[in-house]
């Protein structure tokens, strides 16, 4: 069986994409780490499925590189409208993509039939500890401390249809995310698992992150981790609510904004970086 595939990235957050309009995947889990293998495989964060949706224009269905299922992921997102776009799924530049968290609607710019930038409505953070989740009390998990791998740690706990602990600290280059990654996403506070972002404060519009996502590992970017990160610094008034903020991650760049509403606005570049066949 040959598998017809588009790798595509987000920022360097790297997809491997199917177009289940033209042809079925049987076993996404399995075949989710086959190809995300960089020796064996094609080499991606993961596999997303692009399918025909009752409720929106299309519909995505992410994997994750171990095999888990995400919820959401706003840099595949991007790249699913972009393909969408330019392969003729959709003739809009405002397209709208059922998720497992929900349906998101996003504005493309369109250059000479071009998608060169998306702008996604990623919908409200999430602040309830008991949605997100995490396992505490209250209506918020905003600037709580909490030990891990024997030091104690001030975190903020956001849901961008993910989990998302962001840390703010400085030197976050400095950090052994292998062996630290790993003991926030397993956290005893998380059942589902957790994505962690660990954030250096530039200036009031100006972030900086890196991210360990949980079933990848460290990745050099994440569109909800950046959107969470961002919701964090608002919340702990480093930024400023319904102002644009820059974060910066080992892929690019991101531009996010956290409104009046409780949504979130997520602008960045959506690439194709080439067509493929594989053989399973």
């Amino acid at each position: 069986m040959k598998l017809h595939f588009t790798k595509m990235h987000g920022t360097g957050n790297d997809y491997v994409y199917v177009n289940l309009f033209e042809q079925e995947v049987k076993n996404p889990e399995e075949l989710a780490v086959r190809v995300s293998d960089r020796h064996f495989g094609i080499g991606s964060d993961g596999l997303i499925l692009i399918a025909p949706s009752e409720t929106a224009d299309c519909r995505m269905i992410m994997y994750n590189a171990d095999g888990s299922e995400g919820a959401m992921c706003g840099n595949g997102i991007r790249c699913v409208a972009k393909y969408a776009y330019e392969r003729g799924i959709v003739g809009d530049s405002h397209i709208t993509v059922e998720t497992k968290s929900g349906v998101k609607t996003l504005e493309l710019t369109v250059e000479k039939q071009t998608v060169t930038a998306v702008r996604v409505n990623m919908g409200k953070a999430v602040l309830e500890p008991e949605k997100i989740p995490v396992l505490a009390g209250g209506d918020s998990f905003i600037a709580k401390k909490i030990t891990v791998a024997g030091r104690e740690y001030e975190v903020t706990c956001v849901s961008m249809g993910n989990p998302h602990c962001v840390v703010f600290m400085r030197d976050i280059d400095a950090l052994d995310l292998e062996k630290l990654g790993p003991e926030f996403e397993n956290h005893e506070l998380f059942p589902d698992r957790i994505n962690t972002e660990f954030v250096e404060v530039v200036d009031s519009h100006t972030l900086r992150m890196r991210v360990w996502e949980r079933g990848s590992g460290e990745t050099i970017s994440c569109g909800t981790g950046t959107c969470a990160s961002t919701v964090a610094a608002v919340l702990n008034g480093y930024c400023r609510q319904g102002e644009e903020i820059e974060v910066q991650i080992r892929g690019g760049k991101l531009y996010d904004t956290y409104l009046e509403s409780g949504e979130v606005l997520m602008r960045g570049p959506a690439t194709i970086v080439f067509d493929g066949e594989m053989e399973l």
